[in-house]
């Protein structure tokens, strides 16, 4: 079978007068129809540059110094604008930026089905707006008859990229380039869109291009996998010959950096047959959560005035102990960011009280809340906008001294300069721009703008989750020698259970705005409580055999919505396991063995009564 796509010695290069480098370096492979071929390296490795040549979407600084990109026998780099247009019906890119990509003047739904109808004018608009709904709704959008007419404002990152992959696919296009498509997603949803690209490749033998800064995510997703290093192709092997047996240095180093999750550690015991007291709270808790909640009013859709309750969090409770690496992972939607921004004081809760070392947060005022700012500090998720572009790296640092009152001008350098080296910065950037810093390097200086306070939380809101797995493994041996050498607690909000895994001792899953598991690492990884967990686990990308079979746990359809909270449990109409219970009464936190806690009427001791009767 002829390959869809050839792409044949392609080299790229920089452009810009004193920086010339070369940035792809003689690359050449073929995708055949049906096939889903991945590309993975780190950033920086020219990924990207790859994805977007195959396109034929290089612009100044960037030429194509050599080669040929040919689709279908045509060479794309040759075309002419106008032929190229007539393509774009069938080659498809999406990209790892949602942000940005749509109108903002025009609801999503709209913008999609206009895209379709300018490659498949034959398509009548009713048809149009129902395809697109059936892919949305394919891809987990939440309510999406009604999503369809929302803006992109009103979706989250996760539920843009969804929509991109959505505005890709709907066309049925021959090749799909993706790029770094699921990074953004959690597990689930990054679960779904693979299945729905296996999907496109079997009924319209689509060909896809699928490049991801993860193995484990390109081994759920492609055939054969390519590894670029720095420009160049080192190694191409069917995937799972090539993570059981990498030739290249360079891949061998890829595979080692991989966090094992169940390769290793002790196989947990059974949970005891009756619940223990719950331990009362730990004398050195840092960080203590009372029952918080917290309710938004929004529109009412389809009203003028009227207004409905959305409840993001509710009734949360869970102590942080000092020298804690506490995780917080769910689903997007979960209520995950509503908790960071109570626990940072960014918004009081509605019910409930957030207190840090004994003391309600919500009553600080004046210095005691500038103490309580100096004392937990955020590390924020892009690494990109989250630093003011025209403001040199030292000049960054320095803020947030002088905001706390430093006015040493050699001191404040001093203090800079030494948590520059403690973050692994080379003080030679103390007066440059961010412009030309890796990914890595930019976290690194948000890091850097958080320790240089001296806290004694860091707060990391899917701080790792831009980042490729090379700079992850990085910035977590960063985070440990920090937290050893100052005696950091740790609350990371991430829905990456491998780096969770790998980092954190403790963990809380939150499924519509509930806290339903708290668990020590091993208990959670080896024997979860409940059901929502182990579907979370069976989902997740890994190098190793998944302890949890994804047909045995995994959920299909979407949450039911925050506004109109369903009776009983909430995970009822996505569980393999519920009962009739499950429909009426709302499962309690349940402790299992020491401090492990569910909310499951299926956990040993709770509901007792309730199983028998159903049995």
């Amino acid at each position: 079978m002829d390959p869809v796509l050839s792409v044949r010695d392609l080299s790229v290069d920089l452009t810009l007068p004193g920086r010339e480098r070369t940035i792809l370096d003689g690359i050449g492979f073929d995708v055949a129809p049906r096939e889903i071929v991945g590309v993975v390296g780190a950033s920086g490795a020219g990924k990207t540059v790859l994805s977007r040549a195959v396109v034929n979407w290089i612009t100044a600084p960037l030429a194509i110094r050599s080669g040929s990109v040919s689709f279908r026998g045509k060479d794309l780099l040759g075309l002419p604008p106008r032929a190229m247009r007539r393509l774009r019906r069938d080659i498809a890119y999406v990209g790892a930026d949602p942000m940005g990509a749509l109108d903002p003047t025009l609801p999503v739904g709209r913008q999609i089905v206009e895209k379709l109808r300018a490659v498949m004018p034959e398509v009548s608009r009713q048809e149009a707006r129902e395809r697109v709904i059936a892919l949305l709704d394919a891809v987990r959008i939440p309510s999406a008859h009604a999503r369809f007419h929302d803006y992109p404002s009103q979706f989250s990152g996760g539920m843009m990229q969804r929509a991109l992959i959505v505005d890709a696919m709907v066309s049925n296009p021959a090749l799909l380039v993706a790029d770094n498509v699921t990074q953004p997603l959690d597990v689930t949803v990054a679960a779904q869109v693979i299945r729905l690209m296996r999907e496109l490749t079997e009924r319209f033998e689509t060909a896809i291009l699928f490049v991801s800064s993860s193995l484990p995510v390109a081994r759920e997703a492609a055939s054969r996998t390519l590894v670029i290093d720095a420009g160049r192709l080192v190694e191409e092997q069917p995937t799972e010959a090539l993570i059981a047996a990498p030739r290249h240095a360079y891949t061998r180093d890829l595979v080692a950096q991989i966090p094992v999750i169940w390769g290793t550690g002790p196989t947990m015991p059974a949970a005891p047959k009756t619940p223990t007291p719950k331990p009362p709270a730990p004398a050195d808790a840092i960080v203590s959560l009372r029952g918080v909640s917290q309710t938004y009013r929004v529109k009412k859709r389809g009203s003028f005035a009227g207004t409905s309750e959305l409840r993001a969090v509710r009734n949360v409770t869970f102590d942080i102990v000092k020298g804690d690496s506490f995780a917080v992972v769910g689903e997007s939607g979960c209520g995950k960011s509503t908790l960071m921004r109570l626990l940072s004081r960014l918004e009081r809760p509605s019910a409930g009280s957030v207190l840090c070392e004994g003391r309600d947060i919500a009553d600080l005022s004046g210095s005691e809340l500038l103490g309580f700012r100096r004392k937990l500090q955020l590390v924020l998720q892009d690494p990109f906008n989250s630093l003011p572009p025209r403001t040199g790296i030292g000049a960054m640092l320095e803020a947030p001294l002088r905001t706390h009152g430093w006015r040493d001008p050699k001191k404040i350098r001093e203090r800079v300069r030494a948590v520059m080296d403690d973050v692994g910065l080379p003080v030679a950037l103390y007066d440059d721009l961010p412009l030309g810093l890796s990914a890595g390097q930019r976290q690194r200086v948000n890091v850097a703008r958080a320790m240089v306070l001296e806290p004694e939380i860091l707060l990391m809101d899917e701080t790792l989750s831009a980042l490729d797995q090379t700079e992850q493994f990085k910035l977590l041996a960063l985070f440990d020698k920090l937290q050893r050498t100052h005696g950091l607690t740790y609350i990371y909000i991430s829905h990456d259970l491998a780096m969770v895994r790998k980092a954190c001792n403790r963990i809380a899953v939150m499924y519509l705005g509930e806290v339903v598991e708290l668990a020590d690492n091993e208990r959670l990884f080896f024997d979860p409580g409940h059901p929502y967990t182990r579907a979370l686990l069976s989902a997740m990308p890994a190098l190793e055999a998944r302890r949890y079979r994804p047909e045995d746990c995994l959920m299909e359809g979407e949450p039911p919505s925050p506004i109109d909270l369903p009776q009983g449990c909430a995970f009822r109409s996505r569980c393999p396991q519920a009962f009739e219970a499950c429909a009426t009464l709302p499962p309690l936190l349940t402790v299992r063995g020491a401090r492990d806690l569910a909310a499951c009427h299926r956990v040993p001791g709770a509901g007792a009564a309730l199983l028998a009767g159903a049995a």
